[in-house]
C-alpha cells in the first residue's frame, strides 16, 4: 500500500512512485507513437485515407467510462472487503487474548517466559502464527521461519505440510480450549465466549478466501479490455483531421486514463497481494504480533513495519 502525503501543485505531476504509469508506460508509449506517425500522414496509410470522425468515438467512450467505473467500483468493494476482514481479525485477535488471559485459571499469570507449556500462551502465539499462515496463503507462499518461534517443533513441521494451514491452527485452538474445558479450568458458560472468538477469525479467513478464488469474471474483464485498447489505437484517425498536431497530446492523456483504470482494476480485484496497491498484509500482522505479546508481558517486541521508499507491505 502507497503511504504518502498528497502531493501539491507541480509535484502532483511529477509523482512516479505510486503511479500506476510504470504498468501501462509500454502501451502508452507505443500508443504515443501510433498517435504521432498518424498526425504526420495526415491519416493516409499508403494510398488509403482513413477517414474516422469523432462522432462514433463519442458513442463508444461513454460506455468504456461506465464500464471501466462499475468494473473499478467492483474490485474497489473487494479490496476495501479485505481490508475490513483484517480488520476484524486484528480485533477478535487482541479479544482472544483477553478472554485466554482473563476466563482460563492458572496458578501463575500469564506470561511469555512461561513458554508453550502455558496454554494461555500457547493460544495466544498461535493466534499470531494463524495471522501469518493466513497471509501467506493468500499470497500463495510456503510459512515463513518466523512460525518456528511460535509453534512446537512438532506443530510447525505439521502447519507446514497441512493443505489449510489456517484451518489447522484452529482446529488445534478448538482442541486446547475442549482441554482446558475438560481440566475444569474454564466454566462451562464462558468457554461460548472464546468459541465464538475463535469461529469469527475463521469466518474472516474463510471470506478471504473467498475473495482470492473468486476473481471478477474473465471474459467480462477481457472484454473491457480489449475495447478500451481498440478505442485508444483508433482514436487519433478520429481526431486528426479536426485537432491535426494536437492528437497525440489528446490521445496520450485519453490512453493515461483508460489504460491506468484498467490496470489499477487488475490490481485492486486482487488485494492480497504483493503489488504496490495491494493491503499491507506484513503489517498487519506486525501490528497483531505487537498486541498480542504486549499482552503477554514480552519485553522484546518487533517494531512496527514503516514504508520503504512510500511503500508499506
Amino acid at each position: 500500500m502507497i503511504i504518502r502525503d498528497r502531493p501539491s501543485g507541480l509535484k502532483l505531476f511529477l509523482v512516479v512512485r505510486g503511479s500506476i504509469l510504470s504498468r501501462i508506460l509500454l502501451a502508452l508509449v507505443v500508443n504515443i507513437a501510433v498517435a504521432t506517425l498518424v498526425t504526420w500522414s495526415h491519416g493516409d496509410l499508403w494510398d488509403l485515407k482513413i477517414t474516422l470522425t469523432t462522432i462514433p468515438f463519442t458513442l463508444i467512450g461513454l460506455p468504456i467510462s461506465i464500464f471501466l467505473g462499475f468494473r473499478n467500483n467492483s474490485a474497489y468493494d473487494r479490496f476495501w472487503e479485505g481490508r475490513k476482514l483484517w480488520g476484524e481479525l486484528v480485533l477478535r485477535s487482541r479479544n482472544l487474548a483477553r478472554q485466554c488471559l482473563s476466563l482460563i485459571d492458572a496458578q501463575e499469570p500469564a506470561h511469555v517466559r512461561n513458554g508453550l507449556a502455558d496454554v494461555r500462551v500457547r493460544m495466544i502465539l498461535r493466534a499470531i502464527a494463524f495471522s501469518h499462515v493466513l497471509r501467506d496463503s493468500l499470497r500463495s507462499q510456503p510459512s515463513g521461519a518466523e512460525l518456528a518461534a511460535l509453534l512446537s517443533p512438532e506443530e510447525y513441521e505439521q502447519v507446514r505440510q497441512a493443505p489449510n494451514r489456517p484451518d489447522f491452527l484452529m482446529q488445534h485452538m478448538g482442541m486446547d480450549l475442549g482441554r482446558c474445558l475438560k481440566e475444569g479450568r474454564i466454566d462451562p458458560c464462558l468457554v461460548a465466549a472464546i468459541d465464538a472468538t475463535l469461529s469469527a477469525m475463521t469466518a474472516a479467513a474463510a471470506s478471504c478466501e473467498r475473495i482470492k478464488n473468486t476473481p471478477i469474471p474473465f471474459s467480462y474483464t477481457l472484454l473491457l479490455h480489449r475495447t478500451a485498447y481498440l478505442y485508444c489505437f483508433l482514436l487519433p484517425f478520429g481526431l486528426v483531421d479536426s485537432i491535426g498536431f494536437m492528437t497525440p497530446f489528446v490521445v496520450a492523456i485519453v490512453a493515461y486514463t483508460f489504460f491506468g483504470l484498467d490496470a489499477l482494476g487488475d490490481e485492486l480485484e486482487e488485494p492480497f497481494g504483493l503489488e504496490p496497491n495491494d493491503l499491507p498484509l506484513d503489517a498487519i500482522c506486525r501490528a497483531i504480533e505487537i498486541d498480542l505479546r504486549t499482552a503477554l508481558h514480552d519485553d522484546k517486541l518487533p517494531p512496527p513495519l514503516a514504508p520503504v521508499d512510500y511503500c508499506l507491505t
